[in-house]
């Protein structure tokens, strides 16, 4: 991609074609005390109350910038390479990071330590990008304080409060509104979903663990429903397709929302999973189109719960985990609560913390 200057014409060259940019979107962009906050970078005029009919007096290119003098007294330098990202209409920061995939086999995936001052280090910095990678990551030596995940998921962004609260305890109680607050076996599947929105990011930290059951299981949904697609693309398109209630009930709050179990993006491309049979309601279908949705959704769980594509280890004291809920299904092993206590706290966030975090400290660090 490469912008060029004619007659005082600013054009886009992406190698396939030559196209002007109108030179309004380039007076938008103009930067400068004058015309953006320091601070926070927001503009200090507003272009929405302006005449669009603006001319471009001089432009030339001069080592990375684009010096240009509008026909309404304005001149700026703008920054070429920043003016060429925003052609591709992508995310270049978080969509430049490859999602990794990866079953049963997976090894070697590097394990954070937490340390005074984290937040804002280096280490830091790789721990989010490996988290896009995997869609998961863990950290050792975090403080086993009371309600310390709150204060490590506020250092990345906000904590998303849920009607479990700002966080939540781990460990089994008498009477209990959801499964994860018992002793039982629990198969892989992503959490809330039957929100709106889903909670993106689920955080869960361990202050006790003395069982030798209880093991926390990992399977990654995209590499999964990527099989799927190229094994069975019948199941796939109608696992995609067919939107399917998820419903939570207590003596407090019904919550209900529709959803497909894969669900794709504009370009049909992996966007985020649902999955947790115990909450899902079909909905009436013709008898044939049923059958096909439910032989689809049967394979499906058949790979999610596959040893295929899981692995299992123990968090221990002082681990951390954070996992993506839109790729991550997680689940548990059952226990015995004889033998020792076991105990974590949970909380959510979502994506614009991670998002936000990693923009600052690309920028923080010059990378």
């Amino acid at each position: 991609m490469k912008i060029e200057v004619s007659k005082n014409k600013v054009m886009f060259n992406n190698g396939y074609s030559t196209q002007e940019i109108h030179p309004f979107w380039l007076r938008e962009r103009v930067d400068g005390e004058e015309f953006l906050d320091k601070g926070t970078q927001q503009r200090l005029f507003d272009p929405s109350t302006m005449s669009s009919e603006v001319v471009i007096e001089k432009a030339i290119i001069n080592e990375g910038f684009l010096e240009i003098n509008f026909n309404d007294g304005v001149s700026s330098k703008l920054n070429i390479e920043k003016i060429a990202s925003e052609f591709t209409n992508k995310d270049t920061v978080i969509k430049a990071i490859d999602k990794i995939k990866w079953n049963s086999n997976l090894k070697n995936v590097k394990k954070f330590k937490y340390f005074e001052n984290f937040f804002e280090s280096r280490e830091m910095y790789d721990l989010l990008v490996s988290f896009y990678k995997y869609g998961f990551v863990i950290i050792k030596n975090v403080p086993t304080e009371n309600n310390f995940v709150v204060n490590f998921a506020n250092s990345i962004g906000s904590v998303r409060r849920t009607n479990f609260g700002e966080h939540f305890n781990v460990r089994s109680k008498p009477n209990p509104n959801d499964l994860a607050y018992t002793t039982l076996h629990l198969s892989p599947h992503t959490d809330n979903p039957y929100r709106n929105p889903v909670p993106c990011i689920q955080i869960l930290h361990c202050i006790e663990n003395e069982v030798s059951g209880g093991l926390s299981t990992l399977v990654d949904g995209y590499t999964v429903t990527e099989e799927l697609k190229n094994e069975d693309s019948k199941s796939y398109k109608i696992l995609s397709e067919v939107k399917v209630k998820f419903k939570f009930t207590d003596k407090n709050v019904v919550l209900e929302d529709w959803s497909e179990l894969i669900h794709l993006d504009e370009n049909k491309e992996f966007k985020q999973v649902r999955f947790s049979p115990r909450l899902d309601y079909v909905p009436m279908l013709k008898k044939n189109k049923l059958d096909l949705y439910y032989k689809a959704r049967k394979k499906l769980s058949d790979l999610y719960n596959s040893n295929k594509y899981r692995i299992e280890f123990k968090l221990e004291p002082k681990d951390l985990i954070m996992m993506d809920n839109y790729r991550i299904l997680h689940g548990r092993t059952k226990f015995d609560p004889k033998e020792g206590k076991r105990f974590l706290q949970g909380c959510y966030i979502d994506f614009d913390s991670t998002e936000g975090k990693l923009r600052h400290l690309k920028r923080k660090f010059n990378i």
